[in-house]
Formats: structure tokens, C-alpha cells, sequence
């Protein structure tokens, strides 16, 4: 039981991670972007091909960070300086990414297995740790790392740059109006977005102990389904937007993980990803047209 929670944390904080970058297009840009499905594996090809010619994994891990800044990037310049639409920029970087990927690789597919990752901890032998955190190494980085991230997000989105992320979405006009160029921060937070994603990526490559290129098939649903999910049913409670995502991220892995303990066929895994989704956005509506009944009431 012990390992099946341990096995349920470890995938919602990695998918938490990625789930934040989600949160930041789709929920305060407004943007659907779907380049997610092509930086998520981005992430993982830059991390796990570096790691495999002996760099050391927590640069690797930066540089899979740097890649998806610059994909997102990418997908910002398109839709801000050659006016094509955010839905199709995403889209155009998802498949370019494919080939990108497959070429920074070398092949669809690279094992680590022989090769030390993040999580490796005969290289801690030294520092007398207790054997707890030996036993736990990988979950406890993980959630270090997930906070982490949180906590930057939360603090980001504090500044001034990052009121003018939430205003934009909300109301470009605006940010017009307020002397910033709309353009310069859709870009921006793109990049930003999709930067977190590829870091998830970078952790991926570590957790898995591999690279395929199938890796980044329904990334974009897994992570709207942890938004939706987690500012659902979490909604009403009095912590931060950045939290509800990663606590979405566990549930949204802890349902998957109950199918496959019931014998679910892996093959069904993205039908039941599908069916997740739709529930959450059932949940989600039915939750909003609530509070309109109960304000049109009061």
C-alpha cells in the first residue's frame, strides 16, 4: 500500500510541475496552447541525451528548461509577430518539435538505465544520510523540486510582470492602456509556460529512465484535467491557484492508478484520460452555473 501511494506522489508531483506551466497559458494567458505536447518531450530528449554523453543530471535538467524557454518562445513569435492564431502557432511547434526531438535524440528512443539520473543515490554514500531519506530519496527531491517551482510561480506572479500576465488574459485593452505591449507578454509567458513544462520533462527523463518519442502524447489534457480537477474540487479551500493544480496533479494520477490496479488495459489509458476531462469540465461547469443560481437566488 505503501508503495502504491509512494508510486500515486511521485507521478502527481511530476505532472504537478508540468501542470503549473499548463495553468499559466490556458489559465491566466487565456491561451490554448498546444506546443505542450511537443515541449514535454523536448525536455525529456535534451536531458536524456545529454545525460547519456556524461553531463551531469542537474544540468542536463537546466537545459531541458532552457529548450522549452525557447520553444515557447517560438510559439509566442508566431502568434504575435506573424499574426497567426495562438491554436495554430501551438500546433505548428507541436509537429516541428516532433522532428526536433527525434533529431536531438538521435533515435525514438534512449535509455538511462546504464547512466546516473537525478534520483541515483549511490552517489550519497558520503554524507550519512539516515536511510529514510535514502529509502525516499526520489520522492522527497521531487516534492523539494515541485515546491520550488511553486513557490517561484507564487512569487512571480506578485511582481508587476506577473499582473500584467493576469491582465492580460483577462482584459488585453487594458495592458494597452497601461503603456505595455500586449505582445511582449504573451511571448514572455509563453516561453515561461512552456519552460516549466519542459522542466517537468527534464524530471521525467529521471524518473522513467528513458526517452520515447511517443512521451508527449496528451500532455496538454493531463494537464488541463489537474487544473480543472484541482480548482474544483479544491476551489474552496483558502490556498493558492499554483496549489490546487499540484493537488490535481495527485488526483488525477491517484484515478489512473486505481484503473490500472483494477486491471484497465494500458492501451485504454488515453480514453480514460479523455473521460477524466470530460468530468472534470461536467464538475467545473456544473460548480459555476451553481454559484449563478444561488447569485440570481440570494
Amino acid at each position: 500500500m505503501l508503495d502504491f501511494i509512494i508510486s500515486v506522489g511521485v507521478q502527481g508531483l511530476l505532472y504537478g510541475i508540468l501542470s503549473m506551466g499548463v495553468m499559466i497559458s490556458y489559465r491566466i494567458l487565456d491561451i490554448p496552447d498546444l506546443s505542450v505536447d511537443g515541449t514535454f518531450p523536448l525536455g525529456v530528449a535534451v536531458s536524456a541525451i545529454l545525460i547519456v554523453n556524461g553531463v551531469n543530471p542537474w544540468i542536463a535538467l537546466l537545459a531541458s528548461l532552457i529548450a522549452g524557454l525557447i520553444a515557447g518562445s517560438i510559439t509566442g513569435l508566431l502568434h504575435v509577430k506573424l499574426g497567426i492564431s495562438s491554436l495554430l502557432s501551438g500546433i505548428l511547434v507541436m509537429t516541428g518539435l516532433y522532428s526536433i526531438n527525434l533529431m536531438v535524440a538521435g533515435s525514438s528512443n534512449v535509455p538511462l538505465f546504464a547512466h546516473n539520473t537525478l534520483f541515483v543515490t549511490k552517489n550519497l554514500s558520503g554524507l550519512n544520510l539516515p536511510d529514510f531519506v535514502l529509502k525516499y530519496y526520489q520522492i522527497i527531491v521531487l516534492f523539494i523540486l515541485t515546491m520550488i517551482v511553486k513557490v517561484i510561480i507564487d512569487l512571480l506572479l506578485k511582481t508587476r510582470f506577473g499582473y500584467l500576465l493576469k491582465v492580460t488574459g483577462d482584459n488585453e485593452g487594458l495592458v494597452t492602456t497601461l503603456g505595455h505591449d500586449v505582445g511582449t507578454v504573451k511571448i514572455f509567458g509563453l516561453a515561461i509556460a512552456n519552460g516549466i513544462v519542459a522542466f517537468s520533462g527534464g524530471i521525467a527523463a529521471s524518473v522513467g529512465r528513458t526517452f520515447d518519442i511517443s512521451l508527449g502524447t496528451g500532455m496538454v489534457v493531463l494537464g488541463l484535467s489537474s487544473v480543472i480537477l484541482g480548482t474544483t474540487l479544491f476551489g474552496k479551500l483558502k490556498i493558492k491557484q499554483t496549489t490546487m493544480v499540484i493537488l490535481g496533479s495527485i488526483v488525477y494520477r491517484l484515478i489512473i492508478a486505481i484503473a490500472l490496479e483494477l486491471n484497465m488495459n494500458p492501451q485504454h489509458l488515453n480514453l480514460a484520460t479523455v473521460i477524466i476531462f470530460v468530468v472534470a469540465i461536467v464538475l467545473n461547469k456544473s460548480k459555476v452555473a451553481k454559484k449563478i443560481g444561488m447569485g440570481e437566488i440570494l
